[in-house]
């Protein structure tokens, strides 16, 4: 490559570069809260933004003159995920997840590197049964499809009960719904590998069991996305 070449192939990158940077900055740290349809700062650290642009520079220059273009934007999304590491990745797949579940009755909640989707009874189970309704079954396909993406994800999933009734019926109540939902995973293309089922009965309330409001909420099945390894 000659001297002018060169320069107006630095100058090109420079200017990709600049490009990818300014859209990380403004998609990566900004999400909307589904919710409250207010913008929310995101958790990813000024890593992501560093690896984005060295990931651009890289996968423009390794890239024939034909295909720099998507070199570089490969390298900017490789190069984000690996500058932010652990964190940005579940940030990326938590804002997924919010805008799959919106107005499905599934609560998403960020704790540390954890995503914690809390499916309610009133939208999963009827009372004192284990078969899921096509509500619950069209939201866990959502679920599926983010989890298929994110493939470095574990998802943990927890059957909890109320307090009513003899503590042994509660925690097998509760494994076999947890198993369903599970189940249901599995169907949406989940590799079974990759899902931990476990019933925890009427252990961990939310709320208090003296009240049906309480007891309603404690009836739930929670699905805890975390970081393999």
């Amino acid at each position: 490559m000659d001297l002018t070449n060169r320069a107006k192939s630095s100058k090109w990158i420079r200017n990709l570069v600049f490009a990818t940077a300014t859209a990380v900055v403004a998609t990566g740290c900004s999400t909307t809260n589904p919710y409250t349809g207010e913008d929310q700062t995101a958790k990813a650290t000024s890593g992501s933004i560093i690896g984005a642009v060295a990931g651009a520079a890289i996968g423009a220059a390794s890239s024939s003159k034909s295909d720099r273009g998507k070199g570089a934007l490969i390298g900017a999304a490789s190069g984000a995920a690996l500058g932010g590491g652990i964190g940005y990745y579940m940030d990326v797949q938590e804002a997924e997840l919010r805008k799959q579940l919106q107005s499905t009755g599934i609560s998403v909640t960020r704790d540390g590197d954890n995503i914690i989707l809390n499916m309610p009874n009133t939208i999963t189970f009827a009372v004192d049964d284990t078969a899921l309704s096509g509500q619950a079954k069209n939201a866990l396909s959502s679920v599926a499809l983010v989890a298929k993406e994110y493939d470095e994800t574990m998802l943990n999933v927890y059957g909890f009960t109320d307090s009513t009734g003899a503590a042994s019926y509660n925690l097998r109540l509760s494994q076999v719904r947890a198993s369903e939902v599970s189940n249901e995973l599995m169907r949406g293309g989940v590799a079974s590998n990759r899902i931990v089922t476990k019933g925890m009965g009427e252990s961990h309330p939310i709320a208090s069991n003296d009240n049906e409001q309480g007891r309603a909420q404690n009836r739930r099945v929670e699905i805890v996305l975390s970081p393999q390894g």
